[in-house]
């Protein structure tokens, strides 16, 4: 396994939410700002690599090229699409390191995108349920919000109930991204709010509630990879200072849902990669796609003991001016979810927070943080440590 580093040298973030661009137009205005803020022109790029899940949410059906659209310097440059399920964006980055780790390029260019709202809620259901095991009956007929219902459920028969916990996450990430102005839904709810069964707060799957969900956004993300050399001549660096991608078996039916054991293996491998424990984080980036998700998370990242992730709330430690602050931006849950663009843009957003210029997100001389990013049930599981090293 190489022991290089790659590093961030450059951020791109489209407004998260209902919007009338296109697929192309997200992409390229990702990419245009990624290639601004390194101060980068577009002839220095030696590749491009784009996430992006699609599954029918989008006619294009052939996007990697649709990066070259920025300009005319990238036509003849080498682009790729990845696809890994909501960790697309992060399967583009991790090839786009590979990349640069093999020596075939020294500056990419990666973009996260996903168009969704083009699509009403049903055809985005079905679309990504494709992304579950189809070899089974009985499993392709669950939508996500049935699977990670079922995992709530799960949660309650073993433990205890986490409905009330689940309410307390989704308020905190409303909260959070009332910071963040390119969020999606930059509106407060409280936990009474999250917590109660209502008109505007239906059950949308037993025993999620619509605020238990993550929304259905367009949006695009993109962050400039350079190798070591090339880094040094940089304004800004962030490093990745360690990294892993585990891959677990697809079918639910084969595996324990709330060990959550790939997710678990990637971020255990990546801290340790990197030589830091979670007393070493200043903040995290999780993938709550819904809130079930974020609390089996604290326990596979180890703030808790397995069935005791209420107490990462309860006790302030994933809160803002908690000891260690997860989903600054919002999370999946208010920020958006963009299927192949959220990798990128926890990437993205991290870089920022890191590098002093987040905004009314920025903590104050951040050194670490922790990101974690995956697709299906815990089968893609993405984990990076990001290391501040100018800024």
């Amino acid at each position: 396994m190489s022991t290089r580093t790659v590093s961030i040298v450059g951020s791109g973030h489209t407004q998260f939410g209902r919007l009338d661009a296109t697929l192309e137009e997200l992409i390229v205005a990702a990419a245009q700002e990624a290639l601004d803020e390194a101060g980068l022109d577009a002839s220095e790029v030696d590749a491009v690599y784009l996430g992006h899940f699609n599954s029918g949410l989008v006619p294009d059906g052939f996007a990697s090229s649709l990066i070259h659209q920025v300009s005319p310097k990238l036509r003849f440059k080498p682009a790729t699409r990845c696809e890994n399920a909501c960790a697309s964006g992060s399967a583009a980055l991790f090839s786009a390191m590979n990349a640069i780790n093999a020596g075939e390029a020294q500056v990419v260019l990666v973009v996260g995108a996903e168009k969704m709202t083009s699509r009403n809620t049903q055809e985005v259901t079905q679309a990504l349920a494709g992304a579950g095991y189809q070899n089974d009956p009985h499993e392709a007929a669950l939508s996500f919000p049935q699977l990670f219902g079922l995992e709530t459920q799960q949660y309650a028969e073993r433990y205890h109930c986490p409905l009330e916990t689940m309410a307390h996450i989704a308020a905190k990430n409303h909260q959070n991204a009332l910071r963040n102005p390119l969020a999606q839904m930059q509106r407060n709810l409280d936990f009474n709010a999250c917590n109660t069964v209502s008109e505007r707060n239906p059950l949308i799957a037993p025993s999620l509630r619509l605020t238990d969900c993550s929304l259905i956004t367009d949006g695009a993300a993109a962050v400039v990879l350079v190798s070591p050399e090339r880094a040094k001549s940089f304004q800004r660096e962030v490093v990745i200072k360690g990294k892993s991608h585990i891959s677990d078996i697809l079918p639910i039916s084969s595996r324990d849902l709330l060990a959550m054991e790939g997710a678990e293996k990637a971020i255990t491998s990546a801290m340790k990669n990197a030589g830091v424990g979670l007393q070493n984080l200043s903040f995290a980036e999780v993938h709550d796609c819904f809130t079930i998700a974020e609390l089996l998370i604290y326990e596979a990242m180890g703030i808790t003991p397995k069935g005791q992730g209420h107490r990462a709330i309860s006790e302030g430690t994933v809160l803002r001016d908690g000891s260690l602050p997860v989903n600054l931006s919002g999370g999946l849950k208010a920020k958006g979810h963009p299927v192949g663009a959220t990798g990128v843009s926890m990437h993205a957003i991290s870089y920022r927070q890191l590098t002093n210029q987040a905004g009314d997100m920025q903590l104050d001389s951040p050194e670490l943080s922790l990101v974690f990013n995956m697709g299906g049930t815990a089968v893609a599981n993405y984990a990076t440590v990001l290391e501040a090293k100018r800024v």
